[in-house]
């Protein structure tokens, strides 16, 4: 096996368990999935692009952190300190399963998020009590989540494919229903509403000990020390995408000559090397295959 082949095997495995589970995106022929959303639109853009959604990714689960209540339920019910490749892989499975799978496909993943979601309650350190069902909640977690999924998508896509100020809004819109199909209320859904919610929150988000765990836990990411060093590499470029507010409040003292001038090429170059060993999203493929019938259908037995 080539190196090329290793760096695609081990990225499957980290990010989708090792198996891409083909059938949710390819199947049945003709079905516009859960939202109708077109191929090469923004929310396909941005959630296809590795580097994007890897660091994204990372400042997404900083970002969140800083809820005092979202960050209790993370830290007294996930399974992120035994097993973070198997939340990477739920999350990562999630994410494409509503933007690129068949209708019932993604019916069936968010019917799943909800009943968790009815399991995870309890009391925060400051003793407030919490649900991962709280439709506030539902919304603080989508819009972190999304804000910086688009970001790093920003950041890393090559300039000529980066969303225009509209295309931004538009992304926005396509995601905003993912989170009320959850049971989230009054969610952004263009750049301003984001820029203007985040604002409106920042009263209610600081550091706890339990956010400072989770980002040192962050840092040591991966099961082996290549993974630890590519998730390293991107944890760094991660900080870059955080407002500055965020990076005070969590005390991250990275000068931005170094997160410019160091965190970003790199990244870019980890991120464009990850392209490289997947090729053509085979994720994306099925879907395009099942949105336009009559294309050749992928052989499902094999999935890679």
């Amino acid at each position: 096996m080539g190196v090329r082949e290793r760096i695609a095997d081990e990225l499957k495995a980290t990010v989708h368990g090792g198996d891409l589970k083909l059938e949710r995106y390819a199947g049945p022929p003709g079905d516009p999935g859960l939202f109708g959303i077109a191929p090469d639109s923004p929310a396909w853009r941005v959630h296809g692009h590795p580097a994007g959604m890897l660091t994204g990714g990372f400042a997404a689960l900083m970002l969140q952190s800083l809820h005092p209540l979202a960050m209790a339920g993370v830290d007294q019910h996930s399974d992120f300190r035994t097993d973070p490749v198997g939340r990477l892989t739920r999350t990562a499975r999630f994410i494409t399963t509503t933007t690129f799978g068949s209708q019932q496909a993604a019916r069936e993943v968010i019917d799943v998020v909800r009943r968790i979601h009815t399991h995870v309650h309890g009391t925060a350190p400051d003793g407030r009590l919490y649900r991962a069902d709280d439709p506030q909640l539902l919304t603080w977690v989508h819009t972190a989540e999304v804000y910086s999924f688009l970001t790093g998508y920003q950041v890393y896509a090559p300039r000529g494919s980066r969303l225009t100020q509209a295309e931004c809004d538009t992304y926005y819109a396509q995601v905003a229903p993912v989170a009320e199909a959850l049971g989230a209320e009054r969610v952004p859904r263009t750049a301003r509403e984001v820029t203007r919610y985040l604002a409106g929150m920042r009263p209610e988000l600081h550091v706890t000990p339990a956010a400072l765990e989770a980002m040192r836990f962050l840092r040591g990411f991966g099961r082996n020390r290549r993974e630890r060093l590519v998730a390293g590499l991107l944890m760094n470029a991660s900080l870059g995408l955080l407002p500055s507010w965020a990076r005070a409040e969590l005390g991250i003292q990275r000068p931005v000559l170094v997160r410019a001038g160091w965190d970003r090429p790199l990244a870019t170059v980890v991120g464009r090397g990850l392209e490289w060993a997947r090729g053509p999203s085979p994720i994306q493929a099925a879907a395009r295959a099942r949105l336009a019938p009559g294309r050749h259908q992928p052989d499902l037995s094999h999935p890679s």
